[in-house]
């Protein structure tokens, strides 16, 4: 046992482990490709680009590696980001940190929404850290840091630090992630993000952006690039000015090193030169959040930009770009009509969505839903922070729960059903409506054949084998250019099929 060092200089950061049972996890799906996360936690290697030089860092993520003893007898203070989903993690952490009298430092989505209600951490960093960093590195080294630092502005992100990408064991992860933009200019009221990083975007500028893709491509990396921008487009005039064709530019010179995907808003289909845009640059995959076919489900939410055109026909054209859509859809709202599971799963079909997300519609702390389902006392416990596969949410809901959650329970058995020919149907709908795109096609190199290797020596014998075969083989022969993408559909609903297995099992 030590003693707390009044000046830490040996900082250990540390990312908590996420649960296997939820949807972006892609837990059951990362062996096939010999990786062990699906993306990199960029916010901690953000902040470890704030510690000046005399710090030393070391960073665990626990999604790719364990958390020793060794490491923490290594470190002076702990600094952990977490998401609400990786509490029970976290809290793990804590209580090992402790045992070491180490100082513990927390930020990340979940602190920030929930600070008081956390025990055992000696500071907390809210919210974005960039203005505030220095001053409470400051503090702590002269042993007179307060609990808590919350920014007051929004910082400017146009001339930011790159972020500590050397940190990362890069060759773990199934895509690293970079950021554009902070904000979104939509008020939907089940969503933290506008609260938390405004309605107006804030923007790095297209240098600093390109910096971040030449510090990853001299690292080595190639592959998939997240740009998590919750939405990339918040700022559309600025995004085609300033971004798009630098961004073409550098992609062109190296041969398409990386295969971009982020999310957006359904607007995204109003703007064809941003469409080509993004498809010149190698943008290959887009979340948007759908959310429900009930017009007044929609505006309850007060997601008004979904009932301004027509949904089905805005995501067939930005697939036509080259862009598979991923979307994201929610069940539970007030205005939910009895028929609303069969009208989701039509939906969904009618869409050719094989990524489709569905979860029950949860309160997050700091929203407007939370706000004013805590005025009428609907309000019963915190949330998980799962709300795919995970038959509960955090306040009465007005369809009785039982026929919500078994509701839910029948989406899931038809969408992931347990031959996934509703999924693999979808895969091929989605791969017509893209047709032969240059920058869709994913070039077939040794991982590329070692990943159709493992695959087929195990999916063709899982209860969906003959959907799996057949899908493969249709591909193989009518669209054999979209090949390796139909097998990493194929191990990608291995992982659905797992996840919704379980959550099928659990009785309600």
């Amino acid at each position: 046992m030590k003693s707390y060092i009044t000046k830490p200089q040996r900082i250990l950061l540390v990312y908590p482990e996420i649960p296997q049972n939820t949807f972006w996890s892609y837990s059951y799906s990362l062996p096939f490709i010999n990786k062990k996360s699906s993306t990199a936690p960029l916010g901690l290697i953000t902040l470890a680009s704030l510690f000046p030089p005399q710090f030393e860092l070391k960073l665990i993520d626990m999604n790719v590696e364990s958390l020793r003893d060794k490491d923490l007898k290594w470190a002076d203070a702990v600094f952990i980001s977490t998401m609400i989903v990786q509490k029970e993690s976290f809290n793990n952490v804590i209580e090992r940190c402790k045992q070491y009298a180490l100082i513990v430092v927390a930020g990340g989505p979940y602190p920030t929404s929930s600070w008081a209600e956390i025990e055992g951490v000696d500071h907390f960093v809210l919210g974005e850290a960039e203005d505030i960093f220095t001053n409470f590195l400051l503090d702590l080294e002269n042993g007179v840091a307060k609990v808590k630092y919350q920014a007051k502005n929004r910082p400017d992100l146009s001339s930011t630090l790159i972020p500590r990408f050397d940190l990362l064991k890069i060759e773990a992860y199934g895509a690293m992630s970079i950021q554009y933009s902070r904000g979104c200019p939509f008020k939907c009221d089940f969503c933290d993000i506008w609260k938390v990083y405004g309605n107006i975007p804030r923007l790095k500028s297209a240098a600093n952006l390109i910096s971040e893709l030449d510090t990853l491509y001299a690292l080595g990396w190639r592959g998939a690039v997240f740009l998590v921008d919750d939405n990339f487009i918040g700022n559309k005039h600025r995004l085609k000015k300033e971004l798009m064709l630098p961004l073409i530019a550098w992609q062109k010179e190296r041969q398409y090193p990386f295969r971009f995907f982020t999310e957006a808003s359904i607007n995204l289909s109003d703007d064809d030169d941003l469409l080509r845009s993004m498809q010149l640059s190698g943008f290959n995959e887009v979340f948007i959040g759908l959310e429900t076919p009930c017009a007044q489900s929609l505006l309850e939410t007060g997601k008004t930009q979904n009932l301004k055109g027509d949904i089905p026909a805005a995501v067939a054209k930005i697939q036509s770009y080259g862009m598979e859509v991923m979307g994201g859809f929610i069940l539970g709202f007030d205005n939910d009509p009895d028929d609303i599971f069969t009208r989701m799963c039509t939906f969904i079909n009618e869409l050719a969505i094989p990524t489709a997300m569905v979860g029950l519609l949860i309160a997050l702390p700091g929203t407007q839903l939370y706000h004013r389902l805590e005025r009428e006392g609907r309000i019963i416990k915190s949330t998980s922070g799962n709300n795919t596969h995970c038959l509960e949410t955090n306040f009465i809901t007005r369809m009785d729960e039982s026929q919500l959650i078994k509701g839910y329970q029948k989406v899931l058995a038809t969408i992931y059903d347990k031959r996934l020919k509703s999924y693999f149907d979808r895969c091929n709908r989605m791969l017509d409506n893209i047709g032969e795109q240059p920058f869709f096609n994913r070039d077939v190199h040794w991982k590329e054949i070692k990943m159709a290797i493992k695959s087929l020596t195990r999916q063709p014998f899982t209860s969906y084998g003959y959907q799996y075969l057949k899908f493969l083989g249709c591909n193989l022969l009518k669209k054999n250019k979209n090949f390796a993408e139909a097998v990493r559909m194929g191990i990608i609903g291995h992982h659905f099929h797992t996840i919704t297995i379980q959550t099928l099992k659990i009785k309600y």
